[in-house]
């Protein structure tokens, strides 16, 4: 693949054609599933699954602190730990808060390879993890443990998605700032690959009705228990990825409604507005196209069922001066 000419030096938003990763792109998309698969055997749950998600670091995605060990039935004490895939030393870090580390180099291998080295590592910190041993939300129902299929890791191509990561997060912070009632981190869902920041009205939503690949629908349910505007970034749905928005439940006329800027669609078949990156990237502005878009899905998604907007969003600058 011809990563190499897709990356212009010093470009914040940088390319990276879909076509371009596929190999390395699904076999990272298993390493980051059985990451977040231990994380999900630790940590409590939260609202609509927000305890799974990874987050941007400047160095690449991180599970942030998690919880691990009883005390009393532990093979060490209670403590929290990390793990980060590092994409510019290409390591996988684990980290312990007794002082444990381990490192595994990112490198081309079998997803099983991967599999067994995390755990082992895990292992050794003190950490014993069990998890469900195939992934969710991919057609593919080969285990982890016996995938042999998806070997490739280009540190290129992992970088520069990384890099879209990052200008995305950062976009998508500051349009959170504008929202003060119940709004999710910006952070990475693992079952989809996704980059996501969900606006909430406040009101219950009607059951999902599920179907995703090999996931219950009671996931699904939980996830869109509440009536929500959400949006972000995932890599497909254009040629260099796609930003996307939706509403659940949709109201009569999203589809229809006006949305900035002009290479912004709606995408029946996925349900959602899309804007490819690369119209972002291109742009003179992408901050501020980005953020267009961002804001007119919302605004009709939010018009369109009524939600209460003078009393769910603010002034982000409102101690600018002080």
């Amino acid at each position: 693949m011809g990563t190499t000419e897709t990356f212009r030096a010093g470009s914040a938003w940088p390319r990276l054609r879909v076509d371009d990763w596929t190999e390395t792109r699904e076999t990272l998309h298993m390493w980051v599933q059985i990451v977040g698969k231990v994380r999900l055997a630790h940590a409590p749950l939260l609202n609509h699954w927000w305890q799974v998600a990874f987050y941007v670091t400047p160095r690449g995605l991180t599970t942030s602190a998690v919880p691990y060990g009883s005390g009393a039935v532990a093979r060490a004490p209670a403590g929290v730990f990390d793990i980060e895939f590092d994409f510019v030393d290409h390591m996988l870090r684990l980290r312990t808060s007794d002082g444990g580390a381990r490192s595994i180099a990112l490198e081309s291998m079998p997803v099983a390879d991967f599999d067994a080295r995390v755990l082992r590592s895990l292992d050794e910190l003190g950490v014993p993890t069990t998890i469900q041993d195939h992934p969710n939300e991919v057609e593919s129902t080969v285990p982890f443990s016996t995938d042999h299929q998806h070997h490739t890791y280009d540190p290129l191509a992992a970088q520069l998605f990384w890099r879209q990561l990052l200008q995305a997060e950062r976009v998508l912070s500051a349009f959170r700032a504008s929202f003060v009632g119940k709004v999710s981190p910006v952070h990475f869902f693992w079952g989809a690959m996704d980059l996501a920041c969900t606006r909430f009205s406040g009101r219950r939503a009607p059951v999902h009705p599920g179907g995703a690949p090999n996931c219950g629908d009671w996931v699904m349910v939980e996830g869109y228990s509440h009536e929500l505007s959400s949006c972000g970034f995932w890599p497909g749905g254009g040629d260099e990825g796609a930003f996307y928005s939706y509403a659940y439940p949709e109201p009569a006329g999203f589809a229809d409604s006006p949305v900035t800027p002009p290479e912004a669609f709606y995408s029946r078949q996925n349900g959602q507005f899309l804007l490819p990156y690369e119209a972002v990237r291109t742009a003179d502005d992408p901050d501020r196209t980005l953020s267009g878009f961002l804001q007119s899905t919302y605004a009709a998604a939010a018009d369109g069922a009524g939600w209460d907007r003078a009393a769910l969003e603010t002034d982000p600058e409102r101690w600018a001066d002080r």
